[in-house]
């Protein structure tokens, strides 16, 4: 009953955490020009709080199971909201950038932080083997909804605006922004509620200093490999994407909205085909066999005439790129011991942000001065040079279940051949 609590209250965390992510990610990057920032300044303005989600991860990789999962995710709730509470006073670019940094503000549009990896090495130690990849995914499931809703809260500065009787419309902003601080507030409030089964049992053990070569071989694969696909995630943060979709077609915020709450849920329903594909052919291949044809439909995206067309192509893209999301956390946390999870999954994470800090902060500038539509080329690309690398590097590794299948398969096929031996 305690471990369903506990994972009752991560999921609700991570839901209104999600919803404050979802809507910064859609109206980030249309706010910051509003206000007169070039694309080279809305990219260095979204990279410094990947930047910052990157030291964060890093500190939690080393020093999570020490402090304590529980206050650790209080504390990065409580500085992601110092970055609504920021933008909502703030409108410099020169304290932007240092403000994004610290609070590790989210422009992606999905949650990739300290919390999201912090709470991936939680949830499989409150699941068995057979349920971790469910667990995982109904996890996902409940952060793609609520970046689907924060998403479709685009429309809320609109709306503001004209409910304040045709106010300055970055004032109806600014309340947004506040709003999101509000609601990581409420996010780190529900953490207070966990109990001890949520920590790591042996606080001063530091999996780090405790790897065997075996494991250290496998993160630093999984790492290196990550670090790839984030390189081309971090040209196509929601905010970019928005961006381009604001600039190249004209569509405004609510038509933003409801584009990324679409995206959003198309996200949130592959993560139960994930986990129900990845029972049949496996985690790996689920996560090559769909992320590969997602990279293809978007290299497609800038080649369409129409925004219709182009949205179409987008959203094929997102009912596919997410199904490796669940399923890479379940094969992160299974090929490696319990004890090492949240060292694996902060540095996996954290070489993910450190790419998408460094991609999206040149995402702006390769925007302005190669091509509008290059971004989405080079994430394109990387991701498909990630997807055959990994299939070629981990296809002869297995997580436990995988194997025991395996074994039982093949013991059922000797029994079934063998002669029944006399009583």
């Amino acid at each position: 009953m305690l471990l369903r609590r506990n994972i009752a209250l991560i999921y609700a965390a991570a839901f209104l955490r999600s919803l404050g992510i979802g809507l910064i990610g859609v109206v980030l990057g249309v706010y910051l020009f509003r206000i007169g920032l070039s694309s080279t300044k809305i990219g260095f303005v979204i990279g410094a709080g990947i930047a910052g989600a990157a030291l964060g991860l890093f500190l939690i990789s080393v020093y999570g199971n020490r402090l304590g999962r529980r206050h650790t995710l209080i504390a990065l709730s409580v500085f992601a909201a110092i970055g609504g509470f920021g933008l909502f006073r703030i409108g410099q670019f020169a304290l932007l950038v240092p403000l994004a940094f610290i609070s590790m503000l989210n422009g992606m549009g999905t949650d990739r932080t300290a919390a999201f990896a912090l709470e991936q090495a939680v949830i499989p130690d409150l699941a068995t083997e057979e349920r971790r990849t469910w667990a995982l995914s109904w996890y996902n499931l409940v952060l793609d909804l609520g970046h689907a809703f924060g998403a479709l809260g685009a429309a809320i500065p609109l709306l503001l605006q004209r409910w304040l009787g045709g106010s300055d419309l970055l004032t109806s902003y600014r309340f947004v922004f506040l709003g999101f601080g509000l609601l990581n507030l409420a996010s780190g409030s529900l953490y207070l509620f966990l109990t001890e089964k949520v920590e790591f049992s042996h606080p001063a053990d530091l999996p780090a200093k405790r790897l065997d070569a075996s494991s250290k071989s496998i993160i630093r694969r999984l790492a290196g490999l990550s670090s790839i696909d984030a390189l081309g995630g971090g040209f196509l943060t929601d905010a970019i994407v928005a961006y381009w979709f604001f600039r190249r077609f004209g569509v405004a915020e609510q038509g933003l909205g409801l584009l990324f709450f679409v995206v959003h849920i198309l996200n949130a329903g592959s993560y139960l085909g994930a986990a129900w594909l990845a029972r049949r052919i496996g985690l790996l291949k689920t996560m090559v066999f769909t992320h590969l044809p997602s990279s293809l439909f978007l290299v497609a995206v800038p080649f369409a005439p129409t925004f219709k067309a182009a949205a179409g192509l987008f959203l094929l893209r997102e009912a596919l790129v997410e199904m490796d999301v669940p399923t890479r956390q379940s094969y992160i946390a299974a090929v490696v011991k319990p004890s090492e999870r949240t060292f694996a999954s902060g540095v996996t994470n954290l070489t993910r942000n450190v790419s998408w800090a460094a991609a999206s902060s040149v995402a702006g500038m390769v925007m302005q001065f190669i091509g509008f539509s290059a971004p989405l080329f080079a994430g394109g690309g990387l991701k498909i040079g990630y997807d055959l690398l990994l299939y070629g590097a981990f296809r002869n590794v297995r997580p436990p279940e995988e194997r025991a299948q395996k074994t039982d398969g093949h013991n059922r096929a000797t029994n079934k051949s063998a002669p029944l031996e006399p009583p």
